[in-house]
């Protein structure tokens, strides 16, 4: 798949709607369509990286910016709370269910998370 027929491309792009709930110069925060939990957003970079398997030697800014935002999405949604919590997960593959080829990590919560997740 090119970057011109990716879907979280062309949300970065503008092109695709989304309820964005976060961004920055790096990243975007936006709400799953299907969400998994009451709260249920998927950060992504701004520019194209199939997965977390693509990640290169000096894609570390994107991680950093990656969780630096979920965490901000954490503490706008009152998930990140001492008595609360919340999930990161990043899948890769389609044994993981990775349905969408860009690099997205999930923010869940809202909810007690059970274990093992699947």
């Amino acid at each position: 798949m090119s970057e011109q027929d990716c879907l979280f491309c062309g949300i970065v792009a503008g092109s695709i709607p989304a309820e964005i709930v976060y961004e920055d110069a790096t990243v975007i925060g936006f709400r799953d369509i299907a969400p998994q939990a009451p709260t249920h957003v998927l950060v992504i970079p701004r520019h194209h990286i199939t997965n977390a398997a693509q990640i290169e030697t000096g894609d570390g800014h994107v991680l950093e910016a990656m969780v630096l935002a979920a965490q901000s999405v954490a503490d706008a949604e009152g998930i990140a709370a001492p008595d609360r919590g919340f999930r990161l997960v990043m899948n890769v593959g389609p044994d993981a269910l990775n349905s969408v080829p860009h690099l997205h990590l999930h923010v869940l919560g809202g909810r007690a998370m059970t274990w093992p997740p699947g």
